[in-house]
């Protein structure tokens, strides 16, 4: 049973911004000290995702535990609570509707963006407590290198073999040229 009036419980979920959130701000100023450059909720890219690195090809979500209903799964008859997204017992069918068609359009954009050529990263508001931050902050900075560099790596170009190898001897012909000067510590014959 909630302990909250219905004009309290609305106040504090009025209150909840979408956009600037603490974890948000975590992820931004991290990226900008190591070096990053992004854009903010770029609206050409489906989702308008949180922070996109253009020469990484890559959209970063950050993520709210219950809104986003990390560790829930919604296609089972029975919806068990994860460690850190718990569904309300007041009004849970709202919840439950409300956070699977979250799950769903999350899913639908990461395919889109997928589509396009884009990397998706998610980050989940748990992971960025501060006993896993430093961590999980590594590994986003480990995983944009590991993006940029296979993205940006030079083609293998192969090289057709040459059937006969007589054709490059004319290079490396054994007869020096008139134009060439005798190496050096040899007597040259005039």
């Amino acid at each position: 049973m909630d302990q909250l009036s219905q004009q309290q419980r609305h106040d504090n979920m009025a209150a909840i911004h979408s956009k600037n959130t603490k974890p948000e701000w975590i992820v931004r100023r991290w990226l900008w000290r190591r070096g990053f450059r992004y854009r903010l909720n770029h609206p050409r890219l489906p989702g308008h995702p949180d922070v996109v690195l253009r020469k990484y090809r890559t959209c970063i979500f950050v993520h709210g535990c219950f809104w986003h209903g990390h560790g829930v799964d919604f296609t089972t008859p029975v919806i068990v609570n994860s460690k850190c997204c718990k569904v309300p017992a007041t009004n849970r069918p709202f919840w439950v509707n409300k956070i699977s068609r979250n799950q769903l359009r999350d899913k639908r954009v990461q395919e889109e963006l997928a589509r396009m050529g884009w990397h998706s990263i998610v980050v989940w508001e748990c992971e960025l407590r501060p006993r896993q931050r430093e961590k999980t902050l590594t590994a986003l900075e480990y995983t944009l290198n590991r993006l940029f560099l296979k993205d940006h790596e030079l083609p293998v170009v192969k090289y057709p073999q040459l059937e006969e190898e007589g054709e490059w001897s004319v290079a490396a012909e054994e007869t020096p040229s008139p134009l060439m000067s005798p190496p050096l510590g040899e007597d040259s014959e005039k």
